[in-house]
């Protein structure tokens, strides 16, 4: 069995609920495991069943876990049952930053950011006009970068909000999620993009011409600006930990 540890909060599931996610997410609960009987979990852990009944329906609705009733509860693959929701656990994995985690949120909020400036040029054309150039208003008029930074979120939230697209919006919300925490840690890198004002004027000058291919095309110059930034610094960091 893996190594649990009391729970000091024996009022808060929470905390068995993270244990858990912990385990399965690093490894030490692996694919195809049966978990521990509801009773052995409360006891290893310190906390009552009700906690742990908890803990484990919330693993179930992730897709983490499968509970058959009268049965064992089994460990899922995360990366084939797990969602979106799961990146902003993924990025610091045994204590050390994923950089193949972030190279993929990084890749997908280029593509994806691409599709969705299109979408918004498409469908909302001249109405995103005035929040778009205020959130650029609001960027260029401040030099601390992760204040530019809030912005910019700010400016492609009204971007997706234009695209009117519900599972681009959850999208955004999840990638938002996984860096947004990390802001200060990421603002050289995200220094690339944000301090050029003038590309995200061409992306607003193509969405408000209602041109979506002109839109793709301004979104994929300036998101490519933190992406190849990211990618020099991710390189760095992968032969550092190889040497």
């Amino acid at each position: 069995m893996t190594a649990f540890r009391r729970v000091e909060r024996r009022s808060v599931p929470d905390e068995v609920f993270q244990q858990l996610l912990d385990g399965v997410v690093d490894g030490e609960l692996g694919a195809g495991t049966s978990l521990p009987a509801e009773r052995q979990l409360a006891e290893v852990l310190g906390v009552s069943r009700p906690a742990v009944r908890e803990a484990l329906q919330r693993l179930a609705q992730t897709g983490l876990v499968e509970v058959r009733q009268g049965g064992a509860t089994t460990v899922r693959d995360f990366r084939h049952h797990g969602g979106l929701d799961l990146l902003p656990r993924l990025l610091i994995r045994a204590g050390r930053l994923d950089t193949g985690v972030v190279r993929s949120i990084m890749e997908a909020r280029l593509t994806v950011g691409q599709e969705v400036a299109a979408l918004a040029a498409d469908r909302a054309g001249a109405r995103l006009e005035t929040p778009l150039r205020e959130a650029i208003s609001s960027l260029t008029s401040t030099e601390d970068p992760v204040s530019q930074q809030r912005h910019a979120l700010e400016f492609w939230g009204h971007v997706v909000d234009g695209a009117d697209s519900i599972v681009f919006r959850l999208m955004f919300n999840n990638l938002r999620a996984a860096y947004e925490p990390a802001l200060d840690a990421l603002a050289n890198v995200l220094g690339a993009e944000v301090g050029r004002a003038g590309h995200y004027r061409e992306v607003t000058d193509a969405i408000v011409a209602g041109d979506p291919a002109l839109a793709k095309r301004s979104a994929a110059e300036l998101l490519r600006l933190a992406t190849s930034e990211m990618d020099e610094v991710l390189r760095r960091l992968d032969a550092s930990a190889e040497s």
